[in-house]
This record gives structure tokens, C-alpha cells and sequence, in this order.
């Protein structure tokens, strides 16, 4: 009876912090990102930016498995531009005949290719932390976006009085708990953007947010498209049925 209680204790003290740790998630501010709304749509011009963030800041780190080359025609980039982008990468070639791997350039068909060899790899480097690949980040975090967005600008260089932090933990007000083993990876200047948009803190996060949406979520444009397409046939489709009813009824009214 003592260890079926003692069970019970352990589960209610289990529930206890998961709800503490959700009620530590500060409620990030809303911002303005132009996908959201039913004729959302995403900006080429951000999306761009957004993967010259991640291709050289978050990319060092962060893994986008799901993503292959050839898909970032969906952001704008000609069959030209893929090929020079995949081939600026080396990645594994298939075993010769003597079973020797060496390493190729990328293709458009190819993977991005991650920072680390595996899971372990990439822990070691990062002081026992596992950095999350960020191909799906944006749906799978709450509040989608604009939490990401304060997660990168939310970092701080001093915690507030009487706050002690952990060995290698920066302090992050977005983050539940406020600590976080990501130091910040962002800052005004960190990137020289191509198009000569002025790379400030906010700028950059905003991008690289607007890029991580596309990639959790490509099809957003075609969806709304659609949408849109069958609200315009519902009302078209209304208005005939309306004057045929009007047509049907003027006949049994006389």
C-alpha cells in the first residue's frame, strides 16, 4: 500500500512540474508576419534572407533534415542559383568499388547538409547539448513564430538580481525558466545581407523566423489559394441556387 502512495505521490509531483514549467511560458508579443490571415502569403524577398541567416549563422549548429536543396525553388531561387548553393557544400559520394566514401559536391536531390556527423557529434560540440534540427521548429513550439522570434532577440546580458544561473547557461526571457544552454546567436551587423536590407537584430530574426514558417509549412501558400478559390465558388454557387429558388417559388406563389 506504502509503494502504490508512494506511486501516486510521484506522479501528482510529476504533474506538478509540468504544469509549473508551462505556466513559466511567458506569453510572447504578437507580430506582424505577413503568411498569417486566410490570404497570407510569404515574402520572397524575407524568405531569402531568412535562409542567408540560417545558411550562415544557425546552420554552424542547427541540422534542417527534411529540407533538400532543390526545395528552396519554393523560395524564389532559379535551378542556376540551387545548383551553386548545394554545390558550395561537400557531402558523402556513394562507396567506389573498393568501398572507399569520398566526399562529392552537393546536388539539388541532396539533404542540406548537417553540422555534425550524428547526435553525438553534435553534443560533444556543444558542451552536451543537442541542438534541434529546425526543419519543423516553428509548428512544433507554442505560439508558433512569434515565439521563436522572442526566443532570438529575448537574450540578455545579466539576469535579473538574485536570479542564479547554471554553468553555461545564458539568460533568455523568452525561454521557460529563462535558462537556456544557446548562447545568443544573433546580433545587429551579423550578416551582410545581399540585398542591402541594414541586418539589425530585429531584421534578422524576423527573417530567419519567416524562412523557419516556409519550411515547417510550404504548402501555406497553395492551401490559401484553394481557400480561396472555393469561397469564390461557394458565393457564385449561392447566388444561382438563390435565383432558382426565386425562379421556382414565383411560379407556385402564382
Amino acid at each position: 500500500m506504502s509503494s502504490f502512495r508512494a506511486f501516486l505521490m510521484g506522479g501528482a509531483l510529476a504533474l506538478a512540474a509540468v504544469t509549473a514549467s508551462a505556466q513559466e511560458m511567458p506569453v510572447p508579443a504578437k507580430q506582424d508576419w505577413g503568411f498569417y490571415g486566410p490570404f497570407g502569403t510569404y515574402d520572397r524577398a524575407a524568405l531569402q534572407r531568412g535562409f542567408q541567416v540560417y545558411r550562415e549563422v544557425c546552420a554552424a549548429c542547427h541540422s534542417m533534415n527534411l529540407l533538400a536543396y532543390h526545395d528552396l525553388s519554393g523560395i524564389g531561387y532559379g535551378d542556376a542559383e540551387i545548383k551553386a548553393i548545394a554545390a558550395s557544400v561537400s557531402v558523402p559520394d556513394d562507396p567506389d568499388d573498393t568501398g572507399e566514401v569520398k566526399d562529392r559536391p552537393g546536388r539539388p536531390s541532396d539533404r542540406f547538409k548537417a553540422p555534425f556527423a550524428n547526435e553525438k557529434a553534435a553534443q560533444a560540440a556543444n558542451n552536451g547539448a543537442l541542438p534541434k534540427d529546425l526543419s519543423l521548429i516553428v509548428r512544433g513550439r507554442e505560439y508558433g513564430p512569434d515565439y521563436i522570434f522572442a526566443l532570438l532577440t529575448g537574450f540578455k546580458d545579466t539576469p535579473p538580481a538574485g536570479m542564479k544561473m547554471a554553468k553555461g547557461m545564458n539568460y533568455n526571457e523568452a525561454f521557460p525558466g529563462h535558462q537556456i544552454a544557446m548562447p545568443p546567436p544573433l546580433s545587429d551587423d551579423r550578416v551582410t545581407y545581399a540585398d542591402g536590407t541594414k541586418a539589425n537584430l530585429a531584421q534578422e530574426a524576423h527573417d530567419v523566423v519567416t524562412f523557419l514558417s516556409w519550411a515547417s509549412d510550404p504548402h501555406l501558400e497553395d492551401r490559401h489559394r484553394l481557400g480561396a478559390r472555393v469561397i469564390i465558388f461557394l458565393a457564385a454557387f449561392s447566388g444561382v441556387m438563390y435565383g432558382v429558388k426565386r425562379k421556382v417559388w414565383s411560379k407556385i406563389d402564382h
